[in-house]
């Protein structure tokens, strides 16, 4: 597996431009349509929810408490054995409109066994709610976990949090959360592990997943993490596989490097053989390298 700490200049990345460069909407849709990319991707949804279940019969403690008033606003807690130990906060994916978090119970596996107490988010949809609203949902659940996590063995002062796909896009916006307007302190958040994410809006905008998520022109430009950077002293791992379309690989690309150009701390990982769904087993055991990467967050 591939992890240097920074680009160089011999590291080159055969991808095509942003959407006006397409040559039909077909095409640029086919960037971002992670279910056709896929062969067979339901037999990953399907592990999804089969290594959930196993996970909910091996792990210890499950608990689910609601973290806002509505019944999507809900979290599940798998806490540690030992007490003071790291929080993981996990947000799935699903382009905003799809999944709860039940069915991603699975990745507290790797994580629950060393050592971390693990919080996955479920929050609100479309077309129920709109993407600012669901950062907003996401950036709530961490100030619960923030003022009640030691309940669960967890340490307030070792609050990590990861995401996959929208669930990335949704982790990194919380990089830019004003925590004094939740009585917490600037530095809540201690390492973000952006997965396979989606970090400018934009060409998201002109696809297939428009009409379902109505992302604005006002939202591209305050909802885009890439378009949010500045100055931090959060670290960030940037993963993505090998097999992801060239979209999908641009804009982990585009994001790591501008965090890096800000001069923060930040590397990537390419996973080989890893398409957009496979990726996350590694989460699945201790020595999985998504477990690695979230470990190394805590150096």
């Amino acid at each position: 597996m591939e992890n240097p700490n920074n680009f160089s200049n011999k590291t080159q990345f055969t991808t095509r431009k942003l959407y006006g460069d397409f040559a039909t909407q077909q095409e640029l849709d086919a960037e971002y349509d992670v279910e056709k990319a896929v062969p067979g991707f339901l037999k990953y949804i399907n592990n999804f929810s089969a290594n959930s279940e196993k996970a909910r019969a091996i792990l210890q403690g499950r608990t689910v408490v609601q973290y806002g008033p509505t019944l999507m606003e809900r979290l599940t807690v798998y806490p540690a054995k030992n007490p003071d130990a790291p929080v993981m906060l996990f947000v799935h994916g699903g382009y905003w409109r799809l999944g709860i978090g039940d069915e991603y119970d699975f990745v507290a596996t790797g994580p629950s066994l060393a050592g971390f107490t693990v919080v996955i988010i479920t929050y609100a949809l479309t077309p129920s709610v709109n993407i600012p609203e669901m950062v907003r949902q996401v950036r709530s659940s961490i100030a619960w976990t923030a003022n009640n996590i030691s309940n669960f063995n967890g340490n307030t002062d070792r609050i990590l949090i990861a995401g996959h796909s929208a669930g990335a896009h949704l982790a990194a916006m919380t990089i830019s959360t004003d925590w004094a307007d939740y009585g917490l302190p600037a530095d809540t958040i201690k390492g973000v592990l952006a997965i396979s994410g989606l970090y400018d809006l934009e060409p998201v905008s002109q696809t297939f997943v428009e009409p379902a998520v109505r992302i604005t022109a006002e939202q591209i430009l305050s909802s885009s993490p890439i378009r949010l950077v500045r100055q931090n002293k959060i670290p960030l791992i940037v993963v993505w596989g090998e097999l992801e379309t060239a979209s999908f690989q641009k804009q982990s690309v585009d994001y790591c490097k501008a965090w890096q150009n800000a001069g923060n701390q930040s590397h990537y990982l390419i996973v080989p053989n890893a398409n957009h769904f496979n990726i996350l087993e590694g989460f699945e055991t201790v020595d999985g390298f998504l477990t690695k990467e979230i470990l190394s967050l805590l150096a």
